[in-house]
């Protein structure tokens, strides 16, 4: 399959900005960000997924957007904007009040979760609209960021038994609580942010050794590795590579 050439040149169509979340707000909020486009001719925008739910805010219209378990591609036509909002991975479950898992890979109406509208669709507006929903601290919350965060900086973890193990508690109950809290399962978790380690790697030009990178990161052969990059990135590992 040939290349849209606009996936290497972006730049020139779309601008990304990340903003970090005021201090009262930093335990419910990873980032904010804005992205704004212009295409003359429709364009699929690969959406790699992260553990995080999102609001999102475009022109008249909102949504809240569940983790997705693999990647998504979105048309983008014309010229537009969106204001988003990435929730900390666990800390949705409060202000949703159910299970993270029962949304994701859904979309579901701003409505279900919050009351009122910002002000304007700006972030200081945003805020105040946040900090006006404001649910109850909830300890499980903090425990399933935390261990998110452990994930995300610890590259030597490849193993769900040994996060549990780390953590004082069993498999079952780890998978227990990032169904409730994060939406996907901890070894998704895992997989997502060694994965994502491997396209850094990429990104610097370095050979790779597959089936050694492989059962570095855990995988019982190079098949199964090749699979789950596909999955989440939308093509083979090695065509990745070549294309970027």
């Amino acid at each position: 399959m040939s290349r849209d050439e606009r996936e290497l040149d972006w730049r020139r169509h779309q601008t990304i900005e990340f903003v970090e979340p005021s201090p009262d707000l930093a335990m419910w909020v990873a980032r904010y960000w804005h992205v704004e486009w212009r295409y003359d001719q429709p364009y699929r925008q690969l959406v790699v997924p992260y553990p995080n739910v999102h609001l999102s805010f475009h022109d008249t219209t909102a949504g809240i957007h569940g983790v997705s378990s693999g990647h998504v591609f979105k048309e983008l036509v014309g010229a537009g904007t969106v204001l988003g909002v990435a929730f900390r991975p666990g800390c949705f479950r409060p202000f949703l009040g159910r299970p993270v898992s029962t949304i994701t890979d859904l979309d579901i109406p701003v409505d279900d979760v919050f009351h009122g509208w910002p002000a304007k669709c700006e972030i200081p507006a945003v805020e105040d609209f946040l900090r006006a929903n404001l649910p109850a601290a909830d300890p499980r919350a903090e425990l399933a960021a935390a261990i998110v965060d452990r994930i995300a900086g610890g590259p030597e973890i490849v193993r769900v038994d040994v996060l549990a193990k780390e953590y004082d508690t069993t498999v079952r109950r780890l998978q227990r609580l990032f169904a409730e809290y994060v939406g996907v399962g901890p070894k998704w978790v895992i997989r997502r942010y060694r994965l994502h380690e491997v396209t850094e790697r990429m990104a610097r030009g370095s050979a790779i050794d597959w089936a050694g990178l492989a059962a570095d990161l855990g995988y019982a052969d190079q098949a199964h590795f090749t699979r789950d990059f596909t999955a989440m990135f939308g093509e083979s590992p090695t065509t990745y590579a070549a294309r970027y």
